[in-house]
């Protein structure tokens, strides 16, 4: 699949593995590829605020990646969120509940990185400088919601007859799924349809 990938898309890629780096995060998610895609400027030509969504992917992150109809659902059951994480951060400090910033446990008897996975299929595809300082060599895998955008952007990549993945096919796919990244894009008024009319970004 990776070898459809446009230049963009696998900067795009390697973007979201560095954010996560950057990060601390356990795993790549949809977070880190919208954030590639916003250092990219891919969605400057949609008038996209960089620096209002980073804003609000990083007030998801801090609630836990709820959603916007996740938060309507408790509401509806008569929960308010917002007080439920005021009284967490209380007792346990701001961010508490993120839960992209979770590094994968070490030492004895801690899951090995090493092993075929995406991301090392990623890595031989991609490439990767020859040398990289050594923070950065720590593994970073892909969480689920991270492979089925991927998945999902060959899948509309085909729908659109195309010979190769995008990076608006990733933006797409990233749309299609239900959830705080695709709540961050309405809120800067991108949609998919918008998103399709606008044309291709390679």
């Amino acid at each position: 699949m990776f070898e459809r990938f446009t230049a963009g898309a696998r900067d795009t890629v390697t973007g979201a593995v560095t954010a996560a780096r950057r990060a601390g995060a356990a795993a790549v998610t949809e977070e880190h590829l919208l954030l590639a895609l916003l250092e990219q400027g891919t969605l400057d030509p949609l008038g996209v605020d960089r620096e209002a969504a980073a804003a609000a992917l990083a007030e998801a992150r801090r609630r836990g990646g709820l959603s916007q109809a996740d938060e309507e659902a408790l509401a509806g059951l008569g929960i308010d969120l917002s007080e439920i994480i005021a009284r967490v951060e209380e007792s346990h400090g701001e961010g508490a509940l993120a839960t992209a910033g979770a590094r994968p446990p070490r030492g004895p008897g801690a899951p090995s990185s090493r092993g075929s996975s995406l991301g090392s299929s990623l890595r031989s595809v991609l490439g990767r400088p020859a040398a990289r300082p050594r923070e950065d060599r720590r593994h970073v895998r892909f969480g689920p919601g991270a492979k089925k955008t991927l998945e999902q952007s060959l899948r509309i990549a085909l729908g659109h007859r195309a010979k190769t993945i995008t990076r608006t096919h990733l933006l797409l796919a990233l749309l299609a799924a239900p959830g705080p990244v695709a709540d961050v894009l309405a809120a800067q008024g991108v949609t998919y349809a918008r998103v399709e009319a606008a044309g291709p970004a390679a």
